[in-house]
């Protein structure tokens, strides 16, 4: 017969969890819909930004003035950054988040990045990473060896609220490796936001671009008639670096938006798991309770008839 107090014990024990699973999915809930506002919000400019840019490009051609060029920064030097190459080495920004409890969103972008190292590998291109989350970093880092792949940077202190001068960051320093040739491109693994249930794990191409002709027509042409105040390599060399940053910086509100919206649904999940675990006891424990209540009764009863024999 299961013991009462080990049965109540556990109710108690599922039902302090439950408390902390339902508090997880309220705050999840909450964050998720400033989160999906701020993605919605950013699609737009995100989308236009790089119209633009393909525009001007298309309008500048190939004939960059370096004459004059001051460079700080690997990421001003925008005649290298726009230079395409043959791919020896990819580097890869995988996106992952901090914190667990996200159900199987951050197995599903390492799982992503593992599968687009095996086919770089296949091709003969060798990949470096750049992680951020110390979820993605603790799965990727004894990964290196059997997948043949580099964690050049690891950002540990990567802050919770997304914001546009860590994007800068990151940008720069991958910048620096493309400029030092010791990358040929750079690509994300990350997460789109669909809606409140899913997402789905993609691939973003920031360099070398890509740029799509149109059958030879003019629709991403700029206005022969508009003027700018500085000339056209001077607005590149603005205009790149934010570029850059600007990708890096909506694939992190599209990736937490997914990360929120994961965690918001195991987190509802695992509620209810821990309501039907609770209802399940329950019906033990008072199953228990009962029968060792009718087997005090036996034994009363029991006693009763051998004192009147």
């Amino acid at each position: 017969m299961p013991n009462l107090k080990d049965i109540k014990d556990r109710i108690n024990s599922i039902t302090s969890t439950q408390k902390i699973t339902k508090a997880m999915k309220m705050v999840a809930a909450a964050k998720v819909k400033k989160s999906e506002q701020a993605v919605k919000a950013g699609r737009p400019f995100a989308r236009e930004m790089a119209n633009m840019f393909i525009r001007l490009l298309d309008s500048v051609g190939n004939d960059y003035s370096v004459s004059d060029l001051k460079v700080k920064k690997g990421i001003d030097n925008y005649p290298i950054l726009l230079s395409k190459r043959e791919k020896q080495t990819a580097g890869l920004l995988v996106i992952t988040s901090n914190k667990g409890l996200a159900g199987a969103y951050n197995a599903n972008v390492v799982r992503y990045a593992l599968k687009l190292i095996e086919q770089y590998n296949e091709q003969g291109i060798k990949t470096k990473l750049f992680i951020i989350g110390q979820r993605g970093y603790n799965s990727l880092k004894n990964q290196t060896k059997k997948y043949d792949f580099e964690i050049v940077k690891f950002y540990q202190n990567f802050p919770s609220v997304i914001t546009g001068p860590a994007a800068t960051v990151v940008a720069e320093d991958m910048a620096e490796e493309f400029v030092a040739n010791n990358i040929d491109s750079m690509e994300i693994v990350t997460t789109r936001f669909k809606n409140m249930m899913s997402y789905k794990v993609e691939e973003w191409k920031i360099l070398p671009l890509e740029l799509e002709k149109e059958h030879d027509n003019d629709e991403h042409k700029l206005d022969p008639l508009m003027t700018f105040d500085t000339d056209a390599n001077s607005l590149l060399q603005k205009l790149v670096p934010f570029y850059i940053s600007n990708i890096i910086y909506h694939a992190f509100l599209e990736a937490g938006a997914s990360e929120l919206a994961s965690r918001m649904t195991a987190m509802s999940a695992a509620t209810q798991s821990a309501a039907d675990m609770i209802k399940l006891l329950t019906v033990d424990y008072n199953k228990a309770r009962q029968a060792a209540i009718t087997n005090e009764i036996s034994e009363v009863v029991s006693g009763a008839d051998a004192l009147k024999n």
